[in-house]
């Protein structure tokens, strides 16, 4: 072998070493602080000792090993999340956040690891009991023409009605386009006080993800609560729930975008979607 080879072939083994270092390294050292809610049970849930609980805390353990990374999960309120994100103050949102194409203005978004469903909720003996299309579901994405017919059933028993919503939300949206005309929409804070005041008769009805109501059903209090009417997605609903993340961080994104397709193909998403919200919520295309 002659002594440029032999050079060479030093020269490329020193790289590859210095590769090999360089992606244990990364690995070693790769961490993530990760803002949730921790106010919108079953996704995300501050618990009496103060500690975070739910569907997207249990995930984020789960995408964290998958990434080899070490992870922070930290409350932040709904207001703050995307600006707290884009500040720096974090570098992932795990907080039951639709991709929609307004907020893809100002983030980005993982591929979904939820599909969403929205609806209303009222109390049992409610006139709205008679709501069209319960326990089924409608992607308005895809069936415009449907939603316009179901709209047309509802707005005859909605009219008048007072609607709760937590505001800065896609359901607060859906709410302004299709049926601002017809209810008097209420907007609070967090889920948790609009519940409160469906028990406590100052709404009507509340309009929310339905996985929420699974949760808020379990309460004692809340045994007379209801899920009523069809539930629906796509659309201004989005294609789903997804990590929000900043722009302009690829490898970021990869790193999430891999470890949500494992724990999608390896059933641990579904797994965790039966656990905490009774259904399976695994994003699907249809």
């Amino acid at each position: 072998m002659g002594v440029m080879m032999k050079r060479l072939l030093m020269t490329a083994g020193l790289l590859l070493s210095s590769l090999v270092v360089a992606s244990k390294g990364f690995a070693e050292e790769r961490s993530f602080r990760i803002a949730t809610e921790g106010s919108f049970a079953p996704f995300n849930f501050t618990r009496s000792d103060g500690t975070l609980d739910g569907f997207e805390v249990d995930l984020t353990r789960e995408l964290c090993k998958r990434m080899n990374a070490k992870c922070e999960i930290v409350a932040q309120d709904w207001d703050g999340i995307i600006p707290g994100l884009n500040a720096k103050k974090f570098d992932a949102i795990l907080a039951g956040m639709s991709i929609t194409e307004e907020r893809e203005k100002v983030v980005d978004f993982s591929i979904p690891y939820e599909q969403g469903l929205l609806g209303f909720a009222t109390l049992e003996g409610s006139p709205l009991m008679e709501l069209a299309g319960t326990g089924e579901s409608l992607n308005i994405g895809t069936r415009p023409e449907d939603l316009e017919a179901l709209l047309e059933k509802w707005k005859p028993l909605l009219k008048g009605k007072t609607i709760g919503v937590q505001g800065s939300t896609i359901g607060a949206n859906f709410l302004d386009k299709y049926l601002a005309d017809t209810v008097e929409i209420s907007e609070y804070r967090t889920t948790d006080e609009h519940d409160m005041d469906l028990l406590n008769g100052r709404v009507d009805a509340i309009f929310a993800a339905q996985p929420n109501f699974v949760a808020t059903m379990e309460k004692p209090d809340f045994a007379n609560m209801k899920m009523v009417g069809t539930a629906l997605r796509g659309g201004v609903f989005g294609t789903g729930v997804g990590v929000a993340l900043r722009k302009n961080e690829p490898e970021t994104k990869e790193f999430f975008n891999n470890a949500i397709s494992e724990a999608i193909k390896d059933g641990t998403v579904r797994d965790l979607s039966m656990k905490w919200f009774k259904l399976d919520l695994t994003p699907s295309d249809e």
